[in-house]
């Protein structure tokens, strides 16, 4: 899926959503800062929702929709 990024946050929005999948799908962090802990702490920080511990995907979905 294609998004048009706009602004900084949006960039990171997307990033960290791709990132949450790829870690959801094979257990692997992308590098080493984007540890599933941090990438969830931002995920609520962008949309301000919190979630359920290791729901890495149901995070993804939440940054992919307030990006758009």
């Amino acid at each position: 899926m294609s998004y048009s990024v706009h602004t900084p946050r949006s960039f990171q929005a997307v990033a960290v959503a791709s990132a949450l999948e790829f870690y959801a799908k094979t257990g692997v962090q992308v590098n080493r800062a984007y540890t599933p802990k941090a990438m969830m702490r931002t995920a609520e920080n962008i949309t301000g929702r919190t979630f359920k511990a290791r729901d890495y995907k149901g995070a993804a979905a939440a940054l992919r929709e307030w990006v758009k």
